[in-house]
């Protein structure tokens, strides 16, 4: 099997973890990772990761950009989000059931404590959360951008305030607005 990030490098038996084998590309260092394999392994691990390094600082942007081809099967593979503060995507092949990891996203993932539940970020409502945590950072961003970093702030404060107000109605009508 070839690299999907390199396309020329042959991937070689390796390991990520003590028990946890995967196909790896010593170039990149990406690794394809059976998530069949990776199952068994987090159910017999006891699973005690270092969360002390910053997700930010484990990986340079070494995240594939475009879309990449199973090793295996030669279908595209779907990008995932891991975080919305974070634009590393992890590829998985649905028909394979075989995720591929850019040089240096398992430490990141094990730094965001994800190390022992993978699967959890393929999942919908992980992708939902993600995609609307984006949206909202993106809309204050472009608040910002707008309006001035002092304006944006007393903004947002508002906004916190007055989603928990009981009395929330009442003020957006009588400041001429609507829910």
């Amino acid at each position: 099997m070839h690299c999907p990030k390199c396309t020329i490098e042959y991937l070689k038996p390796t390991k990520l973890e003590d028990g946890l084998p995967v196909m790896g590309c010593q170039k990149c260092e990406g690794a394809l990772l059976p998530l069949l394999y990776y199952r068994d392994w987090a159910e017999r691990i006891d699973l005690a990761f270092d969360a002390q390094t910053e997700p930010d600082k484990v990986l340079t942007d070494s995240d594939t950009k475009t879309a990449i081809s199973c090793p295996k099967c030669s279908r595209l593979m779907t990008k995932y989000l891991v975080s919305c503060s974070l634009s590393t995507r992890l590829d998985l092949c649905g028909n394979c059931d075989e995720a591929w990891l850019d040089g240096g996203e398992w430490q990141l993932l094990k730094s965001l404590e994800l190390g022992s539940n993978l699967p959890r970020v393929f999942t919908e409502q992980w992708q939902r959360k993600a995609r609307s945590e984006k949206t909202e950072i993106d809309r204050v961003n472009r608040l910002k951008k707008i309006v001035g970093e002092q304006d944006s702030e007393r903004a947002i404060e508002v906004k916190k305030w007055l989603s928990g107000n009981k009395n929330k109605a009442i003020i957006l009508h009588f400041l001429g607005l609507s829910d």
